[in-house]
């Protein structure tokens, strides 16, 4: 397989007004599961493009396997793409769309049909050799797009959006299957996605994308746990970080946190660093997740207590999302998540507080995490 280097690339389109890509540099580790993630129009898409060799790069080097291949057609990069729309060939049957390619390169009958079953086993899809892609599920349409990837044995697949068509259990049962295969191939794989859940829950590291700008490629749990911004911070989790702008002020020698009439004090472990902001707009994020009524939670450290008013409760099996506004700031909503052995009712007041090990605080106006 292979390692993917991006050295500041930049794809910029005629007549644009501003860049698609801006200055990316990353490396991407042989036999690495990488996903591409951002919002529509991020740029995920023309980056996995421009591995491919089916955009042009403006500026910067791409290497695969150490060697520059700007100027290397897509044929010759050895890549095999997945795209969303399948792409098959709805007069040949599953067996012919996947020896395609290889017949086109002359490769011999037996070597192609040995190739060809092989990877159907992998995939599940032996018994659908003889048909013809009318005749077969999205889900099944996609393992013949990702099996006429498989037998051409490239040094990287790429994958773009190729499970947007699919239903949700079906798209999560793909997904489970695309990272068997990822093992089973030991391959370098990139993916494209604009589902944080997808990336999440595949990939081995994640690059978050917005407007052609990198902002964070990080293992899963660390872009869920140390965001490196506001935008990270809200990108990544579900339901999303809550954010309470503010500003900090010094009451009586300790500091606090004030939204409108919300105010409560900094945590201890906050204090030094919070500091250099008094008297500047901060603003206070907390996940759903980690926001408990002070009643019943005695086990974790807690920000200060603080009332709010439960608006609408959504009950959802063994989980429960409370969305609720804090009283003196009735303006936003906000949510945090427990389980439904306790069942809140809309109108009811709670003091709620947050887990000091897990809040964040950003800056005002660059949006950067605040650390030490």
């Amino acid at each position: 397989m292979a390692s993917i280097e991006l050295k500041n690339l930049n794809k910029t389109y005629p007549g644009a007004s501003t860049p698609a890509i801006v200055n990316t540099s990353l490396v991407f580790n042989d036999k690495e599961f990488i996903v591409l993630v951002g919002p529509s129009g991020c740029g995920k898409s023309t980056l996995l493009r421009m591995i491919a060799g089916l955009e042009d790069i403006s500026s910067g080097d791409l290497l695969i396997d150490t060697v520059r291949v700007n100027d290397v057609s897509p044929k010759d990069r050895d890549i095999s793409m997945v795209f969303q729309n399948y792409a098959l060939y709805p007069h040949m049957s599953v067996y012919d769309n996947m020896a395609f390619g290889l017949k086109l390169r002359n490769v011999a009958k037996p070597i192609i049909d040995q190739k060809v079953r092989s990877a159907a086993a992998i995939l599940g899809i032996e018994p659908l050799l003889t048909r013809k892609p009318k005749d077969m599920s999205g889900g099944q349409r996609q393992r013949v797009a990702i099996g006429r990837a498989i037998v051409r044995e490239p040094k990287v697949f790429l994958f773009d959006e190729p499970l947007s068509n699919l239903d949700a259990k079906l798209r999560v049962q793909m997904r489970t299957e695309i990272k068997r295969l990822h093992r089973q191939l030991d391959a370098t794989m990139v993916y494209v996605t604009h589902d944080q859940i997808e990336a999440m829950t595949m990939g081995d590291r994640i690059v978050i994308m917005k407007d052609g700008i990198i902002h964070q490629f990080d293992t899963p749990m660390n872009l869920f746990n140390n965001p490196v911004n506001k935008f990270v911070a809200g990108f990544v989790g579900s339901p999303s970080m809550n954010f309470l702008d503010g500003e900090i002020i010094e009451n009586a020698g300790r500091l606090m946190f004030q939204s409108k009439d919300v105010l409560f004090g900094v945590p201890a472990s906050y204090q030094d660093r919070m500091a250099r902001y008094v008297g500047k707009k901060v603003t206070f994020g907390f996940r759903p997740e980690y926001l408990y009524d002070t009643t019943t939670e005695v086990s974790r450290p807690l920000s200060d207590g603080i009332d709010i008013t439960i608006d609408i409760v959504e009950p959802i099996g063994s989980e429960s999302f409370n969305y609720f506004h804090f009283n003196g700031n009735p303006e936003q909503t906000y949510c945090f998540r427990t389980t439904t052995n306790v069942l809140y009712r809309p109108g009811q007041v709670v003091i709620v507080g947050a887990d000091v090990e897990r809040l964040r605080f950003f800056d005002g106006i660059s949006e950067e995490t605040i650390l030490e």
